[in-house]
């Protein structure tokens, strides 16, 4: 399989990494001493994505294209209206971002309008004539830190699944995974510090690379930037 390479981003995450971990060289001696060298020269190792791992297929392959689709519940929809087709935009973007050929979400949501009473992921991908689809199942949301109003903490839970399409039309899954996801990692943010829109971004943003992650490279270190 064919890696493209690092983008600007991924090599930011790669310095701030090495640059965290400087600060425990001085403690470091022989052998520890040498492999800490090592990760700095070289850079954190990859992490190869769950959905590579586990059906040794890869979203970036020739001809791939995906749709993505993300359900959500009317309860979340009653306090984020149009949560599905944002988290949906997001990862299809964010796939977008690490070579993965995508339908556009407005496409998607399209035709998700027009036939209101889909049943199967699968529809979708023999409507658009994809690859893939990757079916993402929201089962929790929300922005502010439990039981208070003026502290921000995204937090969500979701399946994410990968149905593979057929040439006859049929669809498969192959892949399924559960996602729980909290952001900033170690604390909440005060209202004061940003605003409900600008929160709303981050999170999706973030949200959107933890899903992604299952279908792309990744790299140890990487979230050093959203810990706070």
């Amino acid at each position: 399989m064919t890696r493209g390479k690092p983008t600007a981003a991924n090599r930011l995450r790669l310095c701030l990494a090495a640059t965290a971990l400087a600060v425990t060289v001085v403690g470091l001696t022989g052998c520890n001493y040498v492999v800490f060298l090592g990760y700095l020269i070289g850079g954190p190792p990859s992490i190869e994505p769950a959905f590579d791992l586990e059906t040794n297929k890869s979203l970036t392959d020739y001809e791939v294209t995906v749709a993505v689709v993300c359900y959500a519940p009317k309860e979340l929809k009653w306090d984020f209206e149009n949560i599905d087709y944002e988290v949906g935009k997001y990862v299809a973007y964010r796939l977008g971002e690490h070579k993965v050929k995508f339908v556009n979400p407005d496409i998607v949501r399209d035709w998700l309008d027009k036939n209101p009473d889909w049943d199967h992921p699968e529809e979708i991908g023999v409507a658009l004539g994809t690859s893939y689809v990757i079916y993402i199942d929201m089962q929790e949301y929300g922005l502010y830190e439990e039981a208070t109003a003026h502290l921000f903490r995204g937090h969500a839970e979701v399946m994410v699944s990968a149905y593979e399409m057929s040439d006859d039309g049929s669809g498969e899954k192959i892949f399924s995974k559960e996602l729980t996801s909290k952001y900033p990692l170690h604390a909440p943010r005060s209202t004061s510090e940003v605003t409900y829109s600008t929160f709303k971004k981050q999170y999706l943003s973030r949200l959107s690379e933890e899903i992604g992650r299952m279908f792309y490279e990744s790299y140890h270190g990487d979230d050093i930037h959203d810990a706070m």
